[in-house]
């Protein structure tokens, strides 16, 4: 079988420090490479772009990012949208733009769910991110963005599908929008941060008429009869369950501690939920 290029990305990893922004601006803008892409434009396109999402309420709050760029789909829309032969898939699994054959072609901007590709109005032509092809046929086995990246986001692999199947059940990897049936070949960790909700609260006591954090509280969270999450508060009470879908509901979270227990039924709305100071008490 033929081995093919993948893109993982890890969301938790990324901090927004837009070093993956910056170095594909720094390869493409001014610079023609042609076969591959002509010049991007200074301003107006982000082939490479950061998605941003907060999460919580005060005082347990997070906030993450995704980058997101062309996913090579092996079911390409713009393919399908294209005329004479403008969109091709290579046998490693790159989708290029042909920058001549494209000339004039707009529908090939529209035709991407992702809205992964933007229109040159000055060369009038329709232009993704690459993947670093004009790089990877000279040899290189990263692409810029993961050469740049500090944190580790990205991980650029050539595999068979196979073993990208394998890859994906073991690191319970995930792609944009699955629903599309398009098959992209940059997948995704931790999603979950970007697309689920958490559950969150401070767990207290009563000291001498006080209230203080309780720390090493077992915290779990049900819903019907199935235990769907388990944590345990810090050194403040804090605990967080994640990777609750929106819009879910008939959930029971219990606290269980030497002084006592608490206990709350709730539903998740749209947004992650905190659900307040849980204090312990042997009545509860």
């Amino acid at each position: 079988m033929t081995k093919k290029w993948n893109l993982i990305v890890d969301v938790e990893r990324c901090d927004n420090c837009r070093v993956c922004f910056l170095a594909v601006k720094d390869e493409y803008i001014a610079n023609d490479f042609p076969g591959y892409s002509a010049p991007q434009p200074a301003q107006g396109h982000n082939w490479l772009d950061i998605e941003r999402k907060e999460r919580g309420t005060y005082p347990i709050v997070d906030a993450h990012f995704m980058p997101v760029m062309c996913n090579h789909c092996d079911d390409a829309p713009c393919m399908k949208a294209a005329r004479d032969g403008a969109v091709t898939k290579r046998d490693d699994g790159i989708v290029l733009i042909d920058p001549v054959k494209s000339k004039g072609q707009k529908q090939i901007v529209a035709a991407c769910p992702y809205g992964a590709i933007s229109w040159n109005e000055e060369l009038q032509i329709p232009q993704h991110w690459t993947f670093d092809a004009h790089l990877l046929d000279q040899g290189w086995t990263k692409t810029r963005g993961e050469q740049a990246c500090p944190t580790g986001v990205f991980r650029t692999i050539k595999v068979e599908d196979d073993e990208m199947r394998r890859l994906t059940a073991e690191e319970q990897l995930e792609v944009l929008q699955p629903e599309l049936g398009t098959r992209p070949r940059v997948h995704y960790r931790n999603m979950h941060l970007m697309t689920h909700c958490f559950v969150g609260g401070s767990v207290v006591v009563d000291i001498g008429g006080v209230e203080e954090c309780a720390a090493g509280i077992e915290v779990v969270l049900r819903q019907g009869d199935r235990e769907v999450g388990r944590a345990t508060t810090d050194t403040f009470g804090e605990f967080r369950i994640d990777r609750l879908a929106p819009g879910s509901s008939g959930y029971r979270i219990e606290a269980t501690g030497a002084p006592g227990r608490f206990a709350l039924d709730f539903d998740i709305g749209a947004e992650s939920r905190y659900l307040g100071v849980m204090k312990l008490s042997s009545a509860g």
